[in-house]
């Protein structure tokens, strides 16, 4: 099929006007030449904002997008994908769609998605099993389109190795221990970075050390979290105590922290996600131990319910719905064959200091 990119463009968009025109009947649908009339644009840019290129000026995107909302444009993304031979689709394969990381990430990609008017599908890796991990993948490229592998797992760290070649994928990981190769399309946010920060702030206040309970790891023996802790310790000349081993949820953090609050030298403790501190918390409360005036308590993430604890929580921002943009974004490039594969870390952590943290006790 040879088509013109006026003519793809007239197959692959539809709109909708519901009112009445002068003779009593209904509007036909908007079309993107009517677009581009009520935007004082050519319809080729009104193409290029719907296809999310770049080369618009910010303000004759808005002009455009509001001729869209004005007229109830719509693409019809079935045509477009028949049209031009490309699935408008992408399948993302996760171990988890309910803790605060994974959905923010799946909120991002479906945001991202959404505006590119692609559709999103979603496989959960029930097992790490290599059986389990292979056969849901094999049904992810069976949809066709490209993937997105949320690897902070063992199961999604075997799917995004289990991707076979040719298929457009990117994953979103953790913090790679080193830089890695150009042909990898990865996205990460700077958790060494982050960790260090928040360690740095607990030991700024005058803690002579600072506990972690951490989360686990995927990749590797050691988390970049629990690296980045490390780090500042080792800066500060501080004791380096043993990690307490989490979970992900606040049971963990809870086991963690009873065994933490019978220490009386543990006068502050990191925590590799918002859940285990706010185990942590609960279990400082049952032993008597008052949050901050005898220990400090500083999560990871910023998830919603952070600001609303009592105390409320201090913790490291990390936007994962952004991360989950990003990703999008690199797979978008990939399938449209107009962006180089490049692995990169997206967003800077941000140190939300609140009401968990403070000067240790006065001694005695």
């Amino acid at each position: 099929m040879n088509l013109s990119l006026r003519s793809l463009d007239d197959l692959c968009v539809t709109g909708h006007n519901p009112g009445m025109n002068v003779t009593g009947h209904t509007r036909s649908p908007a079309s993107i030449r009517d677009v581009a009339a009520a935007a004082g644009v050519s319809y080729q840019t009104v193409s290029r904002v719907i296809n999310g290129h770049p080369s618009v000026r910010p303000a004759t995107r808005e002009r455009v997008l509001a001729a869209i909302d004005e007229l109830g444009f719509r693409r019809n993304t079935a045509a477009l994908a028949l049209a031009s031979g490309r699935s408008r689709a992408v399948t993302v394969l996760t171990a988890n769609t309910t803790h605060y990381g994974y959905a923010s990430i799946l909120q991002g990609v479906e945001e991202a998605a959404r505006a590119a008017s692609f559709a999103v599908g979603i496989g959960v890796l029930e097992s790490a099993e290599e059986a389990a991990v292979a056969a849901e993948v094999q049904r992810a490229a069976d949809a066709g389109g490209g993937l997105i592998v949320i690897a902070y797992d063992p199961a999604g760290v075997g799917a995004l190795a289990a991707v076979p070649a040719g298929l457009p994928v990117v994953g979103v990981v953790e913090t790679p221990a080193s830089p890695p190769s150009g042909d990898r399309p990865w996205v990460w946010t700077d958790d060494r970075e982050a960790a260090y920060e928040a360690t740095r702030h607990l030991l700024s206040l005058g803690h002579e050390t600072v506990h972690y309970v951490a989360i686990p790891s995927s990749t590797r023996r050691t988390s970049a979290r629990t690296s980045g802790w490390r780090q500042a310790l080792k800066e500060a000349g501080a004791p380096q105590p043993r990690p307490a081993q989490g979970s992900w949820g606040p049971a963990g953090g809870h086991a963690a922290g009873l065994r933490l609050a019978r220490d009386p030298a543990v006068t502050a403790i990191l925590c590799g996600n918002d859940d285990l501190a706010l185990g942590v918390l609960r279990a400082l409360h049952e032993t008597g131990r008052a949050v901050p005036d005898e220990v400090s308590v500083a999560g990871f993430d910023d998830a919603p319910h952070s600001a609303y604890l009592t105390p409320s929580l201090t913790t490291v921002r990390l936007d994962f719905t952004g991360l989950g943009r990003a990703a999008f974004a690199l797979l978008h490039g990939v399938l449209e064959e107009s962006a180089r594969i490049a692995p990169h870390p997206v967003s800077v952590p941000e140190l939300v200091v609140r009401e968990s943290s403070g000067p240790p006790p006065a001694r005695s």
